[in-house]
């Protein structure tokens, strides 16, 4: 399940919103939508820490959006949640016998309500 990226600012455990990045050439430091993926050189920050940004004397600050709101859950948060509640409600002991049971071509996982899942070799 792909988890929440947080605040990069210490002791800051909300989610983040945003990403800064810097222009070191141009003395910019650039505030835009949350990243994809988390970069080595750039900085999560939650709404608050993004709205209260301000740069060194002599630098600029591009916003690239005003307002930064947490993103809507992807398609994949909703399949790995689907996952996770699936994987619950499994009995232990049924889970093991299944996986064991299974041959290595496809098989379909036991069906619980309307989600269904296809296993494969991975």
């Amino acid at each position: 399940m792909r988890s929440v990226r947080q605040c990069s600012r210490s002791a800051c455990g909300r989610a983040a919103v945003a990403t800064l990045t810097y222009v070191y050439a141009d003395s910019t430091a650039v505030l835009g939508p949350l990243a994809q993926s988390a970069e080595p050189h750039s900085y999560d920050l939650c709404a608050e820490h993004a709205s209260r940004l301000t740069a060194p004397r002599g630098w600029e600050v591009v916003r690239l959006t005003p307002d930064f709101e947490p993103a809507a859950p992807s398609h994949d948060d909703l399949l790995a949640l689907a996952d996770a509640v699936r994987e619950a409600g499994r009995p232990r002991v049924a889970a093991a016998a299944a996986v064991v049971a299974e041959p290595a071509e496809l098989a379909e996982a036991p069906r619980r309500g309307h989600l269904r899942v296809l296993r494969g070799e991975g």
